[in-house]
């Protein structure tokens, strides 16, 4: 493999792309990686500011996550919620009892008018945690779904609904106002800036509205490092979640060029799995890096991104291609 030097940037939502950027994390010297978190899944519940993705990563990276499940704190219990449902509160979306704690702190924090960079820095720093993980912008963004049932708030298409209703679009209510984070801008702007990672997070959900954010799609159009996206499927499948269910009914194909369609011409490389090698047609330039992409466990993880990094840096030399 060739040497990686150099920052990464790591674009990331949900399960898939918390475990990537855990394999990262190791792979990776401590301050090299930087990870921008979608925050459209934001939302209010209870009275609390939600962030799921943003702790997804955070409890991902400190080591501290249900690995079964993906997402949540290790050993969660749910006494809380027991509560609420048994004096009539909705109990649709599932609030840990220690997870509790991070949504009260973030909202008292927020209201006392700190930044939700600010927030998710400390938090990450108290868990011990020494990437630097950043929201994609401090403004509020919220993921609206167009569906057969009508327009839905994220969560409610996502977890109260289960993704049952037919999807036909997304807007990000926000997004047109949203500027990114401090935190986002240094990395987009670090000259040692070696390497931009699309996370095999869902990438309609989870990464267009982190490229929506103002100045983000025309930064990686001109960005010096590769930016390389990492697939979410394998076998034409998603790995987790409903990003195949999403495509079918948008008539994507779940491909190789079905995923970097939804990418605008943005990628330089493109890692995918082996079984989706002969799916590999139509990619016009983009190199590919064929490969074993399931994350079991955090040796996967570290693997693929030792995988990645070696991709990034033939492509930085000019020596990375087509390899399936």
């Amino acid at each position: 493999m060739m040497a990686f030097g150099g920052k990464v940037l790591a674009l990331a939502g949900g399960v898939g792309g918390a475990r990537m950027a855990a394999g990262l994390a190791r792979a990776l010297p401590a301050g090299a990686l930087t990870v921008a978190v979608n925050v459209g899944d934001d939302f209010d519940h209870l009275g609390l500011h939600v962030a799921p993705d943003l702790d997804t990563v955070t409890y991902t990276l400190a080591g501290i996550n249900n690995p079964a499940q993906g997402w949540g704190i290790a050993g969660e219990t749910t006494a809380f919620m027991g509560a609420l449902k048994r004096l009539g509160g909705p109990d649709w979306f599932l609030l840990g009892d220690q997870d509790m704690a991070t949504h009260v702190l973030r909202t008292l924090r927020l209201k006392a008018g700190e930044s939700l960079s600010a927030i998710t820095a400390d938090f990450a720093r108290r868990l011990g945690i020494t990437t630097r993980i950043v929201p994609m912008s401090d403004d509020p963004v919220r993921s609206i779904v167009d569906t057969d049932e009508g327009t839905l708030p994220f969560q409610d298409y996502f977890v109260r609904r289960q993704c049952i209703p037919r999807f036909h679009g997304i807007r990000f209510d926000g997004l047109e106002t949203a500027r990114p984070s401090a935190g986002l801008v240094a990395a987009l702007r670090d000259p040692d800036l070696s390497a931009i990672i699309i996370c095999p997070s869902n990438p309609i959900l989870s990464i267009w509205p982190i490229l929506g954010v103002s100045g983000v799609h025309a930064a990686l159009s001109t960005a010096s490092a590769p930016v390389i996206a990492v697939s979410p499927f394998i076998g034409a499948k998603a790995v987790k979640g409903p990003a195949g269910k999403i495509f079918a009914e948008l008539n994507l194909d779940p491909s190789p060029a079905g995923l970097l369609s939804c990418y605008d011409g943005l990628v330089d490389g493109l890692v995918m799995d082996h079984a989706d090698a002969d799916r590999a047609g139509n990619c016009g330039d983009v190199a590919l890096r064929v490969t074993d992409i399931l994350m079991r466990d955090g040796a996967d993880q570290e693997h693929l991104a030792l995988e990645i990094l070696d991709f990034a840096a033939g492509l930085r030399a000019g020596t990375g291609g087509r390899d399936g």
